[in-house]
């Protein structure tokens, strides 16, 4: 069973960082692409950040140039690094999967910018 656990949420202040981290059961992010997503309440769930199996990153321009995506396969471990953080970060922040046809969600950190 595929299971995914996200860390590292909090309260920051705007300007301030954080580094989530999504860690995986088994050998399972070294078979292809890894996805940050975030949901604002009220909102959709959209994509913030995605790394291929070849650790090509592509980000939404929201997000581009403040955060990083990094993996550690050997870990089974995935990062996502955000800097000059904003009110408007301010979600619910899922790690997501997509293998053997089937989508994967950790069950999210809390991510909250404000002063």
């Amino acid at each position: 069973q595929v299971q995914l656990v996200e860390s590292g949420g909090g309260l920051v202040q705007p300007g301030g960082s954080l580094r989530l981290s999504c860690a995986a059961s088994g050998s399972i992010f070294s078979m292809g692409a890894v996805n940050w997503y975030r949901q604002a309440p009220g909102q959709q769930r959209e994509l913030v950040a995605r790394i291929t199996s070849g650790g090509s990153p592509n980000y939404a321009d929201s997000v581009n140039g403040r955060f990083t995506i990094s993996r550690d396969d050997a870990k089974n471990t995935v990062y996502l690094q955000m800097n000059s953080l904003k009110p408007e970060d301010t979600a619910v922040y899922y790690c997501n999967i997509v293998r053997f046809g089937l989508p994967f969600w950790g069950r999210g950190t809390q991510v909250t910018v404000s002063s």
